[in-house]
């Protein structure tokens, strides 16, 4: 029998190995789903296989596969119906999912107002010109109503921010662009909330806002589309110069240092 000495233990390997990290198993089996659905693989609408049948396929607790459906179901791949008919349904990702997280990234992340209107001052203007290019007859009467909406004299505040944003959103739409749809409805949103005050959206900015829209609806359904882009820089660049110059004649008003300085 060899005896080590332990002041000299021999040709031992230094060789070091970090901890591993293992994948939890609900998160293998979601990534696995989550790729057959977003490959089209598993189309829009297609049930999956019962709770008990996907234990037995995979070979997973009841769980672990619970967990992994939590996920999909989270992630807004997935729907689950009640009832004899029920279970759990494919959902392809959508505009309003893509919305809801940058939605959630705006209001997580306390993103400024500032910073909103500059985007929209980046981004609208090009939507604005899609718009004019591929926009349908079902877009248009979706700006017409909005704009008769805004133009009513009886709207109160609330009413005419939400027709505000119905033309803002409109105007994405149009554009057929589904990437900048989910993300204008998310930016006017954030927009809507940050602009409800009565002191701004006074009767000026009301009218203003009326027949800058008519204009640039007026561009989009004749298919200008410089008409339209520069219509829509002007208006949106003009909103949050009126907006910056509010903020600093609140700030005056109550003493604090103004925007900037």
């Amino acid at each position: 029998m060899e005896v080590v000495d332990p002041a000299n233990p021999g040709p031992w390997s230094t060789i070091r190995l970090s901890p591993v990290d293992v994948p939890k198993a609900s998160d293998v089996l979601a990534g696995e789903l989550r790729e057959r659905i977003l490959t089209g693989e598993l189309a829009e609408g297609d049930p999956l296989p019962a709770e008990r049948e996907l234990v037995k396929q995979t070979q997973m607790s009841r769980a672990t596969v619970r967990e992994a459906l939590r996920i999909l179901e989270v992630q807004n791949l997935i729907r689950t119906k009640t009832g004899r008919a029920g279970g759990a349904f494919v959902q392809r990702p959508s505009t309003k999912s893509m919305a809801n997280s940058v939605s959630m990234l705006i209001r997580g992340r306390r993103i400024k107002l500032v910073d909103l209107m500059e985007t929209r001052e980046a981004l609208e203007p090009f939507c604005a010109e899609l718009a004019a290019r591929n926009r349908a007859g079902e877009d248009l009467a979706e700006l017409d109503r909005a704009n008769e909406a805004i133009a009513e004299s009886e709207a109160d505040l609330a009413q005419f921010l939400q027709a505000n944003l119905d033309w803002h959103v409109g105007v994405a739409v149009a554009s057929h662009n589904e990437l900048l749809t989910g993300f204008m409805i998310a930016l006017s949103q954030a927009i809507y909330a940050g602009t409800e005050n009565a002191a701004f959206v006074d009767a000026e900015v009301r009218a203003v806002t009326a027949r800058t829209h008519r204009a640039i609806t007026s561009a989009i359904r004749d298919r200008d589309i410089g008409a339209a882009g520069r219509h829509m820089r002007r208006h949106v660049h003009g909103y949050a110069a009126a907006l910056a110059l509010a903020d600093e004649r609140d700030a005056i008003a109550v003493g604090q240092p103004a925007v900037g300085e």
